[in-house]
């Protein structure tokens, strides 16, 4: 008889091995403390990851996981894997994924030493919430697994990977899915995404990012008046684009980020520059919508004249800086279903959410994906004031480690399937 998927998750909590990983994770809050404390002193500014991702090498070995190794992008990876001595990393059976990114948004030299609040579980520092309490449920889970002796049937690759977040784009869970060595293998991924007990992202919201800058020869602004000023027509394109009219079935959205150029008030720039970002839950949209854009710069620099100026003809560049593919998991996905029997037997509403994760490229390759948040609350998110309180985050922990079970579970079980009838 097939097991329903609340049948499947009510048996798989009463197992003995399964009531000691919950037991490690109720015990050992302090030590999951002590880990968030330790990893948010070391700095992880974009494309500066390494030293933290050493530090979860060093945990990850001493957790006793096997395959410890950094890859070629920067991400920590270690397995828990099944008890089959001649098992190696580079086999073509199928895995599970569970990570959490490493980075934060706060560039190199930003102080992060966290400050603990008296007479409150609260602690203030940069990258606290987004993404330490995901990464300290990282080790957690892998921790509380080893605890309970459970040796899975395929393979759970653990993952502290890089460039989640900014202009990262996405490029530790790129290499992963695209040209690491576990590209073919992964069945379904888990990402760990900050606080929160019941939300969890099943629709990726993707985006297009571009840098986009106007030059000119330049020039006093008096002797060579009539060159073409760079942020002059950068404005007008801005204004342009401002007027766009932009769908709201699916959702889109435009955001100018950050604009520079210049010297000084008596200099015709040289050239001007502005971050450019499209949102929505439609690959078409975000498609039309950059199109747009271009059509407007290119039309607005292009149809300007130098007065009577030779040589001086202005020209835009746009260079894609950001490309982050929207997708969804579908309602039948028995990720999803895994999700939803977890929270009914752990009285949880699971709440369906839109997000820009690790998840987007998974997902947009057709493979089951979510992000999940990991218990306490949280907030002041990507700024100096960033929070995070780890109370009460067991249940959370709790709902991670039966998801993950639950699917590799069921991954093995399709898997044996598959050979019983080749």
């Amino acid at each position: 008889m097939q097991l329903s998927a609340h049948q499947r998750i009510v048996r798989l909590a009463s197992l003995t091995a399964v009531h000691r990983a919950f037991h490690w994770l109720h015990l050992h809050q302090p030590q999951m403390r002590r880990w968030q404390l330790e990893m948010v002193r070391i700095p992880a500014p974009p494309f500066g990851e390494s030293e933290r991702a050493a530090w979860f090498l060093e945990r990850f070995h001493s957790l006793g996981l096997t395959n410890v190794h950094r890859d070629e992008e920067g991400n920590a990876l270690a397995e828990l894997a099944p008890d089959r001595p001649s098992h190696k990393s580079s086999g073509d059976g199928p895995c599970i994924l569970i990570s959490a990114h490493l980075d934060t948004v706060f560039p190199a030299g930003t102080p992060c030493e966290p400050l603990e609040e008296p007479d409150s579980s609260r602690i203030y520092a940069p990258g606290i919430c987004d993404n330490g309490a995901g990464l300290s449920a990282l080790l957690a889970i892998a921790a509380a697994l080893r605890f309970a002796h459970i040796t899975p049937t395929i393979p759970i690759l653990f993952a502290a990977n890089v460039g989640e977040e900014g202009e990262g784009d996405l490029r530790g869970m790129r290499h992963l899915f695209h040209r690491g060595d576990y590209r073919n293998r992964i069945a379904a991924a888990i990402a760990l995404e900050g606080s929160g007990n019941s939300a969890v992202v099943t629709r990726a919201l993707g985006s297009l990012r571009f840098r986009v800058t106007v030059s000119g020869p330049g020039g006093h602004s008096w002797s060579d008046a009539g060159v073409p000023n760079p942020i002059m027509l950068l404005s007008r394109a801005l204004a342009a684009i401002d007027s766009l009219e932009l769908p709201t079935d699916p959702l889109t959205t435009l955001n100018v980020g950050h604009i520079s150029g210049g010297t000084s008030v008596n200099s015709i720039p040289s050239s001007a520059t502005a971050l450019v970002e499209v949102r929505s839950t439609d690959s078409a949209a975000l498609a039309a919508t950059a199109s747009e854009i271009r059509r407007i710069f290119e039309e607005q620099v292009a149809g300007h004249a130098a007065l009577g100026k030779a040589n001086t003809d202005p020209k835009v560049h746009i260079e894609q800086i950001g490309d982050r593919p929207a997708a969804v998991l579908a309602d039948d996905s028995l990720l999803l279903e895994t999700v939803k029997a977890v929270d009914r037997h752990l009285n949880l509403g699971t709440e369906q959410r839109i997000g820009s994760t690790d998840a987007n490229i998974p997902l947009s390759l057709g493979i089951p994906a979510i992000a999940i948040g990991t218990g306490g609350t949280g907030a002041n998110i990507h700024t100096l004031q960033e929070w995070y309180d780890p109370a009460n985050r067991e249940t959370a922990l709790r709902r991670i480690l039966l998801t993950l079970l639950a699917i590799t579970q069921i991954t093995a079980q399709h898997q044996a399937g598959i050979h019983s009838t080749s």
